[in-house]
């Protein structure tokens, strides 16, 4: 599987970008989606997970609210709409895909991952 995100970029604070994340392979309609975002001198941290037939998401506390996963299984692509942009938001987001259906927190839960997106959001 092999993944492309894109959308990121320079943004004020309050404002919005939206995310995506192509997706190569048959199966992706299987996959557990998850994205993820590493600020400098941070680890990578959990943002959001959408499972194979996106009925259920999950967000980390930081972000609920203001960001929206979803996911399109005919165009292989899924998306991090984000609202209400803040500083502290700014980092690279990666995407990635775990071969079970169903969103999990942990890093070391997905196979595949994206080569990232910069995200800054300036005040």
């Amino acid at each position: 599987v092999q993944l492309q995100a894109s959308g990121g970029g320079l943004v004020q604070v309050g404002g919005s970008l939206r995310l995506s994340c192509a997706a190569s392979g048959r199966t992706f309609s299987g996959y557990g989606m998850g994205w993820f975002r590493q600020a400098p001198g941070e680890e990578r941290e959990f943002v959001s997970g959408i499972t194979w037939s996106g009925g259920s998401t999950s967000y980390a506390d930081s972000v609920k609210g203001r960001f929206t996963i979803s996911r399109d299984n005919v165009k292989n692509t899924v998306y991090l709409q984000m609202n209400s942009l803040k500083p502290e938001d700014t980092a690279v987001y990666y995407c990635a895909a775990r071969r079970l259906g169903y969103t999990s927190l942990g890093l070391n839960e997905y196979e595949w991952w994206g080569q990232g997106t910069q995200v800054t959001v300036s005040s």
